[in-house]
């Protein structure tokens, strides 16, 4: 199956996702994924009543929240024609629902604190990889990374991200740590460091996980095809 790499609307940055939104249509914009992470169930009302007005046909890709039901499932997958969905260890999230009927599409992303848990990532399709995550965890020899590659090369690889990782380590908010993975890009070459991974690891579905706006990220998103040789 190819590689399709799509811009995302991101929910993080105040006002973010209206914006990018807005710009869906400018760009002629007929595919994005969708990270639903930071947006309650009143918000993501909003939200797909603002994409229903846009020229958006699918959004193949979607980052679940813990309290979407499956009626939410269903309408993003009948409306969007979202094929795979990705969500956090229930260790750290636990779902609000019963989301089985779902579980052939639903793959469990890398958690920054804990290994990937192998009878949890059984219980679904497979896992998906935060690239920024994994080389922020090969860049600070933490033992995560062996346990990360380890699941990777045992696992279906159904969906990823990618984010930016740069030169100058950040504080992370929520533990103190030093960490080069952030969701801002604001260099090209902060994508350079997926050169470090070879192309098995990229699934069909690959999302710019980016604050920057629709515009850039179809700039990033070639950057990335590139380097993919795609």
């Amino acid at each position: 199956m190819p590689i399709n790499i799509l811009p995302a609307i991101t929910t993080i940055s105040l006002g973010g996702w209206q914006k990018k939104i807005a710009e869906i249509d400018e760009l002629d914009i007929k595919s994005a994924a969708l990270f639903l992470t930071v947006t309650d169930a009143k918000q993501r009302t909003e939200l797909y009543s603002l994409l229903e007005k846009t020229q958006l046909q699918s959004a193949p890709f979607v980052h679940l929240r813990s309290d979407m039901s499956p009626d939410e499932l269903d309408y993003l997958v009948d409306r969007w024609g979202t094929k795979v969905f990705n969500i956090h260890s229930l260790n750290e999230y636990p779902l609000k629902y019963d989301l089985t009927k779902f579980a052939d599409r639903i793959f469990v992303e890398e958690n920054t604190i804990w290994p990937w848990q192998e009878d949890e990532i059984r219980q679904w399709a497979g896992i998906c990889i935060d690239f920024s995550h994994l080389e922020a965890a090969r860049l600070s020899d933490t033992p995560l990374y062996e346990n990360w590659i380890n699941i990777i090369e045992k696992y279906p690889i159904g969906c990823a991200h990618i984010s930016a990782i740069g030169r100058t380590p950040r504080v992370d908010k929520f533990d103190g740590t030093l960490r080069h993975d952030k969701h801002w890009l604001d260099d090209i070459s902060e994508l350079d460091y997926l050169k470090n991974y070879p192309k098995k690891y990229f699934p069909p579905y690959i999302a710019v996980e980016l604050e920057n706006s629709l515009s850039e990220q179809v700039k990033f998103r070639e950057y990335i095809a590139k380097i993919l040789d795609l």
